[in-house]
């Protein structure tokens, strides 16, 4: 264990996978790596982002990448793996979770990302208008996400960074009476014409507490495919989008600045 801005942080190794390593923060897994194969997304929520990465332009064609929050950097892992050439920077406020991340399971000195130590907004604020292909929003400081991440005026600078026909990809996590979820849509909405969701349905069920990824762009979405990739993954998703999606967002308010409250706290029984 080695403490972290974040909490304790832990390195457990996978039985069934030589160089596999699990991130635990404070007990609760954060992020799977595989050295021998950064191709391997272990986690649920992250096979679904590696869809996106996979789906949003033609195989093997470079992205420009920009990653909020980076644990151990798995997605960029996967990008540089399966996109070569990619440039990408990662933006991660816990400087001594990335340091050690960066010692313990160093990244391919050949891929281009780089990592910075601020704060996800500050981070984003640096970057120019159009630079981003992609933007993958993972940030949670204690299992939550923080307010100010939360907030329209947030997603207006994901906007502002994304290039036209740009993605951006957003981890979500809520639980039973889904508000959390709802109001993230609805925000998103004010800035991204074009949005789908993939989730447990147990999840979107409000039965249990869970992760989600939010997809939106100004471009059309590759809905058709990611329904079918989420539908046969080993635990299967649904994606909402369109009318259904309107119909689950329920008339939720957007999100503001004065209003932004951090994604709620799972309940002790998630990380058992």
């Amino acid at each position: 264990m080695e403490k972290v801005d974040g909490g304790l942080a832990e390195l457990i190794p996978d039985r069934d996978r030589p160089r596999g390593w699990t991130l635990l923060l404070d007990g609760a897994p954060q992020s799977h790596v595989d050295l021998d194969d950064p191709a391997h997304l272990d986690f649920a929520y992250q096979r679904r982002l590696g869809h996106i990465v996979d789906l949003i332009a033609p195989a093997k064609q470079p992205l420009q990448v920009l990653h909020l929050g980076g644990g151990a950097f798995t997605m960029a892992r996967y990008v540089a793996a399966t996109r070569p050439r990619s440039t990408q920077q990662v933006v991660e406020i816990d400087t001594p979770l990335a340091q050690l991340v960066r010692r313990e399971l160093p990244l391919d000195p050949n891929a281009r990302v780089r990592v910075r130590g601020a704060d996800a907004r500050e981070g984003l604020a640096r970057l120019p208008d159009g630079w981003a292909d992609l933007i993958i929003a993972d940030v949670f400081s204690g299992a939550r996400t923080p307010a100010h991440l939360t907030s329209a005026e947030f997603l207006a600078d994901v906007r502002r960074v994304l290039a036209p026909g740009g993605y951006y990809a957003a981890n979500l996590a809520d639980g039973p009476p889904l508000a959390h979820l709802r109001g993230q849509i609805a925000t998103a909405a004010t800035v991204l014409p074009n949005l789908a969701l993939a989730a447990d349905p147990a999840v979107l069920r409000g039965k249990r507490f869970g992760n989600a990824v939010l997809l939106g762009s100004d471009a059309a979405l590759p809905v058709a495919e990611w329904t079918r990739r989420v539908a046969t993954d080993p635990h299967p998703g649904r994606v909402e989008h369109g009318r259904d999606l309107a119909d689950f967002t329920g008339g939720a308010a957007p999100v503001t600045d004065a209003s932004a409250q951090p994604s709620p706290t799972p309940p002790a029984a998630v990380f058992k």
